[in-house]
């Protein structure tokens, strides 16, 4: 069936929700709009989804959530009574629809009688990954898209450890998906009669209470913490979002008492009014957070994204003006602070693990490696990091201390399984009252570790190829530099390329197999001057990600060569 015959069931189909109908008049005027929201289907892989708020077999919304919690709900049929029992806890955020898919996708699960967990409001997504574990649920289901702009909402299942599904399990859900033949039949209970019969039970604070107490576990130094209590004044902003249900509590658990909220953008709204995009990588969204600042004389400003599970930190400069720290950067001061206390304390051990990705930044590396622990790098996607820590435990093989990826995730305690804006909030409030009690700001921390290991700076950019032609354009350009592989970039030699996808590394003529990582779209180029780049197509987004890191001896000519090298790396993606 074309484009065009699937937009016309979904003009006929009898219960389409006004909203929807009135999207379809309107959008429907657009026969490019209609090959791209109904000449396929929206992509769904161990990543969840994630699309834009429209009608179309290649958007979100209900009869797209329906489809593939009906493929969730018959992947867990297949593994019997016991996985039915066991059920799924469902989250969702602040977003448009968001709380409709989730009940919805309850209903569906409970017609199944399966039994379902639904939080009775909005919360963060680690706490979701905590409550999976928490319940010994089957799965877990988040309706978020995280940190995309208003007109976008996604769905992200997560495995029975807490760590979004693996590729089998995904894949599984996925074939049972596409094998619903009229999605606007799939049957749903309405919420009341499936209470009734005790297959949605409502959960919140009982949950609520338990994550809060594992929070307070996460602060290595709490008499430092207490002695400089009054010493940093610290604005917190949830961008909107669920960051708001806990943050209050968390900070004040943990010692810190000098926290102020961004009065505007604590509240809860799906059109994110003062950002252009919800993301703590962008300066414009702590803008408010900034007036606040100087307000109260503060020096510190954090941000989680609208489902907490990203967090982004802005900093007071010498010039008193305000800078926004990378992913990478707040990494680094994280680890070189967490071991130099380690080391002051005597629990220094050479089986502690840093666990990161193939595609952040290796600084975080080399403080490791000074301090004498071990770093393990994994695919992009923090289910990966969730892998390392089970594959530690069951081996015996290591102690995990942190796990990061330089998209602002961040993990210590492995309670979740999944990036953290919490523990990365309460944790680099921790290291700003490290440097305080030093009479140092962050960014003197920042340039001391510099000083002691070399200066790196890391660029990551999103190269849009949106439209139904984006996802070919994207494979046909990966297939082209693969087939002719690059000598240099900008100019200079290229001297290893890692293919994650093929497992092999290319240097000096000679083929090494990359075998201990699963197989992924990534390739990764080494140059001469020690700066690495990668190339990654994203699997919910039509975006490659192009990744730089670089080394020089001053951080000015590190960013400088950083953009020349983003530069290039867009050209050569036209």
């Amino acid at each position: 069936m074309n484009a065009e015959k699937i937009f016309q069931s979904w003009q006929e189909a009898t219960n389409m929700p006004d909203y929807l109908k009135e999207q379809l008049a309107e959008l429907g005027q657009d026969s490019k709009w209609i090959d791209d929201a109904f000449g396929q289907d929206i992509n769904f892989g161990t990543a969840g989804m994630r699309g834009r708020l429209e009608p179309g077999t290649n958007r979100i919304n209900i009869f797209t959530v329906a489809r593939v919690t009906e493929g969730l709900a018959r992947l867990i049929d297949e593994n019997g009574v016991q996985a039915q029992k066991r059920g799924v806890v469902i989250s969702f955020d602040s977003r448009y629809h968001s709380r409709e898919f989730a009940e919805h996708a309850a209903r569906i699960l409970g017609t199944h009688g399966i039994h379902v967990y639904l939080f009775d409001d909005l919360r963060p997504t680690p706490e979701l990954s905590y409550a999976v574990r928490h319940l010994n649920t089957f799965a877990g289901i988040n309706i978020t898209a995280s940190h995309n702009a208003k007109q976008y909402n996604g769905y992200k299942v997560y495995g029975e450890d807490g760590a979004q599904m693996g590729p089998e399990d995904a894949d599984r859900v996925f074939h049972y998906a596409q094998s619903v033949k009229d999605l606007f039949q799939i049957k749903a209970q309405q919420v009341e009669v499936l209470r009734a019969k005790g297959l949605i039970e409502l959960i919140g604070e009982n949950i609520d209470e338990d994550y809060l107490a594992e929070l307070k576990t996460v602060n290595v130094n709490r008499k430092l913490i207490k002695d400089n209590a009054q010493k940093l004044t610290i604005i917190y902003t949830p961008l909107h979002g669920t960051g708001k249900m806990l943050y209050e509590r968390a900070f004040r658990q943990n010692g810190f008492t000098n926290v102020f909220p961004v009065e505007s953008q604590s509240i809860i709204d799906p059109e994110f009014p003062t950002t252009k995009k919800p993301n703590p990588e962008y300066r414009d969204v702590f803008d408010p957070g900034i007036k606040l600042a100087n307000e109260k004389n503060a020096d510190l400003i954090i941000a989680t994204d609208p489902d907490a599970d990203r967090m982004g930190a802005c900093v007071r400069t010498k010039n008193g003006d305000f800078q926004v720290l990378t992913g990478n950067q707040i990494a680094t001061l994280m680890i070189y602070y967490l071991l130099v206390n380690m080391k002051d304390n005597n629990q220094l051990a050479s089986d502690y693990e840093l666990v990161t990705s193939i595609v952040s930044s290796s600084m975080p590396g080399k403080i490791a490696q000074d301090f004498g622990i071990r770093t393990k790098e994994v695919l992009t996607g923090f289910k990966f990091i969730g892998e390392e820590i089970d594959r530690m435990k069951r081996e015996h093989d290591g102690r995990f201390l942190m796990g990061f990826e330089e998209s602002y995730g961040y993990l210590f305690k492995p309670f979740a399984r999944d990036k953290d804006a919490m523990q990365g909030a309460i944790m680099f409030a921790e290291v700003a009252f490290y440097y305080a009690s030093r009479d140092m700001t962050v960014l003197d921390g920042l340039t001391e570790i510099w000083q002691k290991y070399g200066t790196s700076f890391e660029i990551t950019r999103a190269i849009e190829m949106p439209g139904i032609g984006g996802q070919k354009k994207m494979a046909q350009l990966m297939t082209k530099l693969r087939q002719e592989r690059l000598t240099e970039i900008a100019g200079v030699k290229v001297e290893k390329i890692q293919d994650f996808l093929e497992q092999k590394e290319f240097s000096a003529g000679q083929v090494k197999e990359l075998a201990d990582l699963p197989k992924s779209n990534v390739l990764k180029y080494y140059l001469s001057d020690q700066t690495w780049l990668a190339l990654r197509p994203s699997g919910t987004e039509p975006v490659i990600k192009a990744y730089v890191g670089v080394n020089k001896p001053t951080i000015a000519l590190a960013e400088e060569a950083a953009e020349n090298y983003q530069a290039a790396l867009a050209q050569l993606l036209k």
